[in-house]
Order: structure tokens, then C-alpha cells, then sequence
């Protein structure tokens, strides 16, 4: 699945390096708070003059970047949740996901709230629970507007899909596409597996001698 990350075995998301989509995910910015002071990252800040980074100094960082400064033992930043995927949002999505433009609040929405989840926030549960619960209750509509595309006008619910949901969406339509050539038997015939052939050949050439 385009821009979904893997899982190591300590639980932790993993980026895929390989994939356009996880790296531009993992350019979404989140707010941060150091937790410590930080020597000669002073240049991030464009609002300080000062060579290193201070205690408590406020920025909203990369993903990415955000992750390498978590620390093992002890984090250096602290990382709150974009404002998408707060309360206020969730509730939205709670009272009814299909009628959110998910592109609008990210395009990488599911990537990026999964990619938030290693940072131990204290609402990773409920973020978690709404990207899952969100997920499920579009994606019918989803499949049932994909199989109907070629009948009527999809462009105002794939203007709200975010990339996870836009590449579903692509795949109901091929598979409704390839269903409506096997019902017309315009498919590929099946054709005789060469082992089979071959296997003949040698029959044959075995009862010649």
C-alpha cells in the first residue's frame, strides 16, 4: 500500500525509503518542544540567532526529523499532535468520516497520524482508534462510488480522498472494469500451461520410437 509504514518488532513505525509516497508523509510538519538543549542546531531556528538550540525552544519540525531527535533513553523533543488530529477533529470524524475532506486536512492523513504514534502522546490511543474507525466507515463508500464511476460523477468524493483512499479507489474501478470483461468473455482465454505441452511432446516423441 502506497505511503503506509511497516513495523519493526519493538512496535515502532518504519519509513520506507523506497517509496515516494512514505517520504512525503514524512515532510508533514509537527509542533515540538526541546527538551533539552541542543549544541549547534541553532540554524533550524529562523528566529534565533543563537548557534545552539535552547530548553523549551518551541518549532514545528519534519516528521522525519522529529523522529531522530526522539532519543531512546531520554527524548530530546517532545511532539504534540497537529491540530488534525486532535479532539476537535476527531469528533468530526466521529459524528460522520464521510463528509471530511481528508485531502484538505492532509493528503497523507492515515501515513502521517500512523507515523505519529511512536512518540508515546498521551491521545495516541484515540488517534489511533479514529484513523482505524475512519478508515472503516469510508471505505464502503469508497468501493460503492468506484463500482458506479463509469455511470455518474466521482470528482467530488475523490477530491476529498487522501492518497490511501485515492489508490482504493482506483483498484475498485480496475476490478470492476476486469469483472465487466469476464462477464462479456471478453478476458484472455485460458490457455494450456507449457509443463502441459511440453510433457505432451515428450509423450509423443516416446511412442515414435
Amino acid at each position: 500500500m502506497s505511503g503506509v509504514v511497516g513495523t519493526s518488532r519493538s512496535g515502532h513505525t518504519e519509513s520506507n525509503f523506497f517509496d515516494i509516497d512514505d517520504i512525503l508523509a514524512s515532510e508533514q510538519r509537527v509542533p515540538c518542544k526541546f527538551e533539552q538543549k541542543v549544541v549547534g542546531l541553532g540554524f533550524i531556528d529562523q528566529t534565533s540567532d543563537e548557534d545552539d538550540i535552547q530548553e523549551g525552544t518551541k518549532l514545528e519540525l519534519p516528521l522525519w526529523l522529529a523522529a531522530a531527535l526522539r532519543g531512546r533513553r531520554r527524548a530530546i523533543v517532545n511532539v504534540d499532535l497537529p491540530k488534525q488530529y486532535r479532539e476537535a477533529y476527531r469528533d468530526v470524524l466521529t459524528a460522520d468520516a464521510n463528509v471530511v475532506d481528508l485531502h484538505k486536512l492532509g493528503p497523507y492523513y492515515y501515513a502521517c497520524g500512523t507515523k505519529l504514534l511512536p512518540f508515546d502522546h498521551p491521545e495516541k490511543g484515540a488517534v489511533s482508534k479514529s484513523l482505524l474507525e475512519a478508515f472503516l466507515n469510508r471505505f464502503r463508500r469508497i468501493m460503492d462510488t468506484a463500482q458506479n464511476a463509469f455511470h455518474e460523477d466521482a470528482t467530488e468524493l475523490t477530491e476529498k480522498l487522501d492518497d490511501v483512499e485515492k489508490m482504493l479507489f482506483v483498484v475498485g474501478q480496475v476490478g470492476v472494469q476486469q469483472f465487466s470483461q469476464w462477464e462479456r468473455m471478453d478476458s484472455r482465454k485460458l490457455e494450456t500451461a507449457s509443463t502441459i505441452v511440453n510433457h505432451r511432446k515428450r509423450k509423443r516423441s516416446q511412442l515414435d520410437i
